[in-house]
C-alpha cells in the first residue's frame, strides 16, 4: 500500500471532488442541497478535523459564484 491515502483520506478526498463537480454543473441552490447531503454522510465516516475542514471547504464553495450561475448572467447581458 505504498503512496496510497489511508481509506478516510481517500474518502475526505472523494467528498470535496464531488463538492468540486457539483459547483461546476448545478444551480446555486441544488449546490447547496447537494453540499448538505455530502457533510451528513461524512459526518460518519470523516475525523471530526476531516469534517470540519470539509465543512469549511464547502462553505467558501458555497460563498463562490457557480459557473452555471456566471453563464446565465453573461448570457443575460448579450
Amino acid at each position: 500500500m505504498q503512496g496510497e491515502l489511508p481509506l478516510n483520506d481517500q474518502i475526505f478526498q472523494a467528498c470535496k471532488e464531488l463538492i468540486d463537480d457539483a459547483k461546476m454543473g448545478c444551480a446555486d441552490l441544488v449546490f447547496k442541497e447537494i453540499c448538505l447531503e455530502i457533510l451528513s454522510r461524512a459526518s460518519h465516516v470523516l475525523t471530526e478535523r476531516q469534517f470540519k475542514q470539509l465543512a469549511a471547504y464547502a462553505s467558501e464553495k458555497m460563498k463562490e459564484k457557480t459557473s452555471f450561475e456566471f453563464q446565465q448572467e453573461l448570457a443575460m447581458n448579450k
